[in-house]
C-alpha cells in the first residue's frame, strides 16, 4: 500500500543518494590503481594494432555497423544544419572537428575489444558496459570535456572566417567556395584554419591517444589518465604522430562519399585504439 511520505524525509533521501553519487564520481576521478608505466612502441605496433581492429570489426561486423550508422547520420544533419542555417563557414569545421570527439565516439567500441580478448561473447549491447565500469564518472567527465574543446574549435573556426572573407554569412555556396578559392583572404582562412585546427588536434590527440581506453580498463583516475597519454605521446612522438595522421587520413576516406565510409572506417580505428592502448601501456 502507497504512503504519503514526509517531504522532510523525501529531501533527506534524495540528498543522501545525490552525496552517494557525488562520491562515486569523486572516487572514479581519484582512482585507486597504481599508476601504469609507459611502454615504447614503434610503426610495427601501429600496423598489428589496424590488423587486430580489423579482426575485432570482421569479428562484431553486424553489431558494430549497426551502432556506427548513428555517425554518418549524425554528420549528414549537422551538414543539413549548417547549409540551412547560414552556417556554411562551419560545414568544414563540423566534419574536421569529428576527429575531436572521435575518442568519445569510440568508447563502446574499445568496451566491445575489451570484452573480445577477454573471450567474453559480444553484441551490440555490451557497446554499453562502460556505464558500470568504476571510471564512469571519470569517463563522462573527459568526453565532456572533449565536447567542449570541439564547441571552442567551433568558435575559433568562426571567428577566423568572421576575420577574412566575413563577418556577413555567403549568399551561395557557389559564391562562398569562389571567395574561399579565389581570393587571397579566402587562402589567408585556410592556411590559418588550417593551422589552428591542427593544434586543436595535436592537442585532443596528446590527451585521448590512450585516456579513453585506460579509464576503461583500469581504475586510475582521471589526472592519471590524461597523464599517461600524454606520456605516451611524449616517449613516442614519431609513432602517435604517424598514429593521428592514420586516424586523420581514415576519418577523410571515411568522410566519402556522404559521410558513409564513417561506418567501416570508424569501427576499425575504434578497436585498434584498444589494441594500441595495449602495446603502449604495460599490463
Amino acid at each position: 500500500m502507497a504512503t504519503i511520505r514526509n517531504p522532510m524525509e523525501w529531501v533527506a533521501d534524495e540528498l543522501r543518494q545525490a552525496a552517494r553519487h557525488a562520491e562515486q564520481v569523486g572516487q572514479s576521478v581519484r582512482g585507486s590503481d597504481a599508476p601504469p608505466t609507459v611502454k615504447r612502441i614503434d610503426i610495427a605496433d601501429l600496423k598489428e594494432a589496424l590488423r587486430r581492429g580489423a579482426a575485432d570489426f570482421g569479428a562484431c561486423r553486424t553489431d558494430v555497423v549497426f551502432l556506427c550508422l548513428v555517425y554518418p547520420l549524425a554528420g549528414l544533419l549537422m551538414a543539413r544544419f549548417a547549409t540551412q542555417a547560414d552556417l556554411l563557414p562551419l560545414l568544414f569545421p563540423l566534419v574536421s572537428g569529428f576527429a575531436l570527439v572521435g575518442p568519445v565516439a569510440a568508447i563502446g567500441l574499445y568496451e566491445m575489444s575489451r570484452r573480445r580478448e577477454r573471450g567474453l561473447e559480444v553484441g551490440w549491447a555490451d557497446a554499453f558496459g562502460m556505464v558500470g565500469s568504476p571510471s564512469f564518472g571519470a569517463i563522462l567527465i573527459l568526453g565532456l570535456a572533449l565536447l567542449m574543446v570541439f564547441a571552442f574549435w567551433l568558435f575559433v573556426a568562426q571567428s577566423i572566417y568572421a576575420m577574412t572573407l566575413g563577418p556577413e554569412p555567403p549568399v551561395s555556396i557557389g559564391a562562398f567556395l569562389g571567395d574561399v578559392f579565389e581570393t587571397g583572404a579566402g587562402w589567408t582562412m585556410i592556411i590559418v584554419g588550417t593551422g589552428v585546427g591542427f593544434l586543436f588536434a595535436v592537442a585532443v590527440l596528446a590527451v585521448s591517444v590512450v585516456s579513453f581506453p585506460l579509464l576503461l580498463d583500469r581504475d586510475v583516475g582521471l589526472g592519471q589518465a590524461v597523464r599517461t597519454s600524454i606520456e605516451v605521446a611524449w616517449h613516442n612522438p614519431l609513432p602517435v604522430a604517424a598514429w593521428g595522421a592514420i586516424v586523420a587520413g581514415g576519418l577523410l576516406l571515411g568522410s566519402l562519399p556522404l559521410l558513409l565510409g564513417l561506418v567501416f572506417v570508424l569501427p576499425v580505428l575504434g578497436h585498434a585504439t584498444w589494441h594500441l592502448y595495449r602495446r603502449a601501456v604495460a599490463p
